[in-house]
């Protein structure tokens, strides 16, 4: 199916590209999320015990970074404070903006499934002679946490390709590897294979997911699905790369004739 040319490539920018991605991609996903949770849960609890003041604040934080688009704050976080006297490197900077603005998204989800909580159950750990933090901590978050679990799981999920443009501030992750072969041979193709890798990425993700919620029908489905839209993308790989072969002979036979 695939021509020896094509193999050839991919197997080339195989390790070019993916260790990119186990060095920078994954690594800034799992630090901005693991961040993101410790601030969504910080803002949920703050508006869901309604201390005021601070309420107020977290719902502004929420606004501003569930409001404006992901590439103006890597930019303003990046290049904007530079230009007040604070430098900050590329992957600190994209760490930031991505914890501050996952977070965001996350506290609104963590805020639901706690109100989500039947109110008795508080009330029944205050009457059982805890604290109101140990009775949040012990009996309500916990709960609202298992209900959250799978909106939590597709921002993990979303952010895995998020990553992708922390490139824009120099973070040398899969797609400004990729990029390197159209400026270097002006190869197209691994910026399109890209693509299969965060698939894979993401298809990790998603089984651990059903695999937590003990679904092994869905755990089948997904793994053949991803199975089937990779041999899909080498299939259209394959199909364009013979298409741009006959499109550049039938041109330098236009050239020679001239």
């Amino acid at each position: 199916m695939l021509s020896s040319r094509l193999w050839q490539l991919f197997l080339d920018s195989f390790p070019k590209i993916l260790l990119p991605g186990l060095t920078a991609t994954i690594p800034l996903t799992i630090i901005s999320f693991s961040l993101a949770l410790v601030i969504a849960v910080v803002a949920a609890l703050v508006q869901f015990a309604n201390i005021q003041g601070l309420k107020q604040i977290a719902r502004f934080y929420i606004w501003i970074f569930r409001g404006t688009p992901l590439l103006v704050q890597l930019f303003v976080v990046f290049f904007g404070l530079s230009r007040v006297g604070i430098v900050l490197d590329p992957f600190p900077a994209a760490v930031i903006v991505f914890s501050l603005n996952e977070g965001a998204y996350c506290a609104e989800t963590i805020r639901a499934a706690l109100e989500a909580v039947p109110k008795g159950q508080l009330e029944a750990g205050l009457c059982a002679g805890l604290s109101y933090l140990q009775t949040i901590f012990r009996i309500v978050l916990p709960q609202a946490m298992r209900t959250a679990f799978p909106p939590l799981s597709n921002s993990l999920i979303s952010m895995v390709k998020d990553t992708s443009l922390a490139r824009i501030i120099m973070v040398y992750e899969i797609i400004w590897n990729a990029q390197k072969f159209i400026k270097s041979d002006g190869l197209l193709w691994p910026l399109f294979y890209t693509g299969a890798y965060y698939l894979l990425f993401c298809g990790i993700l998603t089984v651990h997911q059903f695999t937590v919620t003990k679904n092994v029908f869905s755990i089948i489905l997904t793994v053949a699905g991803m199975a089937f839209i990779v041999f899909l993308a080498l299939l259209f790989a394959s199909i364009f790369d013979k298409l741009f072969s006959y499109v550049a002979g039938i041109f330098t036979e236009i050239q020679l004739r001239m």
